[in-house]
């Protein structure tokens, strides 16, 4: 199946010693940047043309950024799990939020990215958000210290491990920029969420602020009051992440390791509005991908290959020439990909969502062609959940004191009470907001998506599976 290779037994891989990679040729260094809920529209690479996102822009006009990529699942520990992995999370383990009383975390059979790339001579290092368990199957060489919401000063603190130069290094930097947080702005009208922000700002940041009139409110989203000072917010806490950004290039520049070093940026998920995050509808995971090799001929552009987060440990595995020989990913590499506009053969991908919080049980599996998207929604009979923070939040609340019957283009009763199957053509409805599951003219393409689905979820040994027969 095209971008599932399943799973083999996870034994112990066989590695070449570290001299004969040696004499390779010097293998480059990776950094992967892991934002926390940042939309793909909020970018100006992108075609958003009101915030500010220098860094990003500059780094995409260096590599390239991807058009069509995709997280597996629209929750943060457990996309952590599928980046760090390769494998989905409804095998790895972490079906949902690795921290309090959620208390998910991934089977211990599992071997991560750190870990295969510090048993192939790589120096691994994490700052910022970790968010994933437990620590013997997500292990780094070094935890380098930093908040998350302060990332320049995260940047600078990389310095000493990025100026070593006794093996590459594997760099996970991770900002919780822009999730919501930090309580609520009452001095602000509406009283939108912080988003991270405070009076006093943060150490080597210069804060871009927003006019909430001057915002995009994207169509999924309510353009009323309330999500326009909450969409102010979350633009300045993007800003802040880029240009912890700008930091940590300047950090690789001054170390002499950026014409050796490969640069990936994602968002783990789409942002902290009801319609987004925690759902597998677009804005939730449709996200920004850039990724940035010294070696790039073909700059500047964008490929429109269908890759999802699976797919990372793979690429980053294949740049490190380190792949083993008998651990097998869902995921496969989309290195040779890299400089093609348009990449034949990465034409579907899948995604997998079974928990946010450990009370939001809401199973959804996709399957996503560049015309038709497949939704099941496996536990259709019940009220679609919502994260606790994303309930509260002035965008929806706001909505609901209006009494609207809309929450963007899709009515609230739809977002609510879902199908057990829905059906979209994206070419002529990207909004999804038409379910043609019981169109006649479409059965055809409902019998072959569900058989592909099928399939996906029997190769990725899906314990959900039998909900098609028994339930």
């Amino acid at each position: 199946m095209k971008g599932c290779a399943g799973v083999a037994a996870l034994t112990a891989s066989s590695w070449t010693t570290r001299r004969s990679m040696a004499s390779q040729g010097k293998r480059p260094n990776i950094v992967l940047i892991v934002s926390d809920d940042h939309g793909r529209g909020d970018l100006g690479c992108y075609g958003n043309p009101v915030i500010q996102t220098p860094n990003l822009d500059k780094l995409a006009a260096e590599g390239v950024r991807f058009s069509n990529a995709f997280c597996t699942t629209a929750s943060c520990s457990a996309s952590r799990s599928v980046i760090l992995s390769g494998l989905y999370n409804h095998y790895n383990g972490q079906y949902g939020h690795q921290h309090s009383y959620h208390h998910f975390r991934s089977f211990d059979r599992v071997r991560s990215l750190p870990v295969l790339l510090s048993e192939a001579g790589y120096r691994t290092g994490r700052i910022g958000k970790y968010h994933v368990a437990p620590q013997e199957v997500y292990k780094f060489d070094v935890a380098l210290r930093g908040s998350g919401r302060s990332p320049v000063q995260m940047a600078d603190n990389c310095a000493d491990f990025i100026a070593d130069e006794s093996n590459p290094f594997f760099l996970y930097f991770c900002t919780s920029d822009p999730h919501r947080g930090g309580g609520v702005a009452r001095d602000l009208p509406h009283q939108p969420d912080q988003f991270g922000n405070r009076d006093e700002g943060y150490p080597g940041v210069k804060e871009v602020k927003y006019d909430p009139e001057d915002v995009i409110v994207p169509d999924f989203l309510p353009d009323i009051p309330e999500c326009r000072a909450e969409l102010a917010q979350y633009y300045q806490s993007v800003s802040r992440v880029d240009q912890g950004v700008g930091r940590l290039i300047d950090t690789l520049k001054k170390a002499g390791q950026y014409d050796n070093t490969i640069v990936i940026y994602i968002s783990d998920n789409g942002i902290a509005f009801p319609g987004a995050k925690t759902t597998l509808y677009e804005p939730g995971m449709n996200l920004p991908c850039i990724v940035r090799t010294p070696w790039q001929k073909n700059r500047n552009g964008a490929c429109d290959a269908l890759i999802n987060y699976a797919d990372l440990a793979p690429t980053i595995l294949d740049f490190a020439r380190a792949t083993p020989n008998d651990y097998k990913f869902h995921g496969r590499s989309f290195r040779p990909i890299l400089e093609r506009r348009h990449a034949e053969d990465w034409d579907t991908t899948y995604a997998s969502h079974t928990f946010h919080e450990i009370t939001m049980y809401y199973p959804m599996r996709v399957v996503r062609e560049r015309r038709f998207k497949l939704i099941w929604n496996i536990a259709s009979g019940l009220e679609y959940p919502f994260a606790s923070d994303l309930w509260a939040s002035a965008t929806w609340q706001g909505n609901l004191r209006q009494g609207n019957t809309h929450y963007g283009k899709r009515t609230i009763d739809a977002y609510l009470h879902r199908a057990e199957f829905e059906l979209y053509d994206l070419q002529n409805d990207p909004h999804e907001v038409v379910n043609l599951i019981d169109d006649p003219r479409y059965k055809g393409e409902v019998a072959r998506m569900k058989a592909k689905l099928k399939t996906f979820q029997k190769q990725t040994k899906d314990p959900w599976i039998m909900k098609w027969d028994y339930e």
